[in-house]
């Protein structure tokens, strides 16, 4: 089974999700990744403010950070090469990256989306909405 890793920016918490204006995208991302730990796909995420170790001992990451900057982040690595930098693989891309079955990130009628609904508050007991 392939192996992918995803780097992503400095984020509050580890999935960027405990802020009162949630990323849709960032929502997405937790929602796929969710699946494919049912269906025993582990991905590995590494966050800039939580884990900058992971950051400087991946060699390619590295390398791209030194050249792009953090700002160039999320970058993707499949076995050790980087493959998407700047966004995180659509469904169909994660499908493909890791020689999954195509229909494994639908459901019916479509591809995985989540639902975002309205915070009140930041649910992580962080001040502003932030950890």
């Amino acid at each position: 089974m392939k192996k992918m890793k995803i780097f992503e920016p400095a984020m509050c918490c580890p999935t960027g999700l405990c802020g009162v204006g949630v990323d849709p995208e960032l929502l997405r991302i937790s929602t796929v990744l969710d699946t494919l730990k049912k269906h025993g796909v582990m991905v590995e995420r590494y966050n800039l403010s939580s884990a900058p170790g992971e950051f400087i001992t991946n060699q390619a990451v590295n390398a791209y950070i030194n050249a792009k900057g953090p700002e160039g982040l999320p970058a993707i690595i499949v076995d050790g090469e980087l493959v998407i930098t700047g966004r995180y693989p659509t469904n169909a891309e994660f499908t493909k990256l890791l020689d999954l079955p195509e229909d494994m990130l639908k459901k019916q009628g479509g591809s995985i989306k989540a639902k975002v609904t309205k915070k009140t508050s930041g649910g992580c007991n962080c001040k502003g909405g932030c950890c």
